[in-house]
């Protein structure tokens, strides 16, 4: 049997939610809820949100003319040849290291890097509310690897690969027929190491030294102390293996920009880093 509802009884209902949202707002923070519930709350916001930003890539696309190139022409080279902005970061890194690298070693290590953060993540702050004082050092990696490395590769591309795959400012003239002398070199030879054998020992320490040394030093160094109690010898070889490969990039790609060095280490027909 349906219950009658007057509007007495709405209008008593509103004036209890009135009156408990009062007192929470007279209650002191310690009192307060520490837990939102996310339905309906968080998830109509986003579903509203999400329909309005809709709505307006509809808008958009309608109206605005996307810049498409002409039908590729096969008696054409475009110069420059640039893959698509998404792909730019990657076509970047080609500069600076081998194409099974760049193109699929590097990118794998991305996705599995991302992948094991759950698990080496022993820090229970920041769980559910944003915070840089406590997480300095897992935010700060994220966004030097995104923002500072894959945005930024993406807008050297972008912006600053013009023809010939040259740097450009923004306000400079694509010359198509500029041919910069660039002299590369290997950083052992550039180091002067002339024989073949003494330059892949040089470069072989300089990147065993890197990604096993640099961590082993450090280990040794802070192994006493919580933090790398907690983390444990497993977890920490993960992300130290993976933070100097990140850091490494960097340092390459510095190489090459400064120095014109083409690789350090280098075993012919085997492994060229």
């Amino acid at each position: 049997m349906a219950e009658n509802i007057t509007p007495a009884v709405i209008q008593d209902q509103e004036e209890v939610k009135v009156t408990s949202g009062r007192a929470r707002a007279a209650l002191p923070a310690a009192d307060l809820p520490d837990k939102v519930h996310t339905w309906p709350y968080l998830v109509r916001a986003e579903f509203i949100s999400g329909c309005v930003l809709l709505l307006v890539l509809l808008v958009w696309s309608i109206t605005v003319d996307a810049p498409m190139e002409d039908p590729a022409n096969p008696t054409k080279t475009p110069n420059p040849s640039k893959a698509p902005w998404y792909f730019l970061g990657l076509q970047e890194m080609l500069v600076y290291f081998d194409p099974w690298i760049a193109g699929v070693l590097l990118p794998t290590l991305i996705i599995v890097g991302l992948m094991v953060i759950p698990y080496i993540d022993i820090n229970p702050k920041g769980n559910g509310y944003y915070t840089w004082s406590e997480r300095k050092f897992a935010i700060g990696v994220f966004l030097t690897g995104f923002l500072g490395m894959w945005v930024g590769m993406i807008t050297i591309g972008v912006f600053f690969r013009g023809p010939g795959w040259n740097l450009f400012m923004p306000w400079d003239y694509w010359d198509p027929h500029l041919v910069r002398p660039l002299t590369n070199i290997d950083l052992p030879y550039y180091l002067g190491i002339r024989s073949e054998m003494g330059a892949m020992l040089l470069g072989a320490i300089l990147v065993l030294g890197w990604l096993v040394g640099v961590p082993g030093a450090i280990y040794q160094w802070k192994k006493d102390h919580p933090l790398m109690k907690q983390l444990g010898l497993v977890r920490y070889g993960i992300v130290a293996t993976l933070f100097m490969i990140m850091s490494g990039v960097l340092v390459k790609m510095a190489l090459r920009l400064t120095l014109n060095i083409k690789y350090i280490l280098v075993i012919p027909n085997i492994l060229n880093i």
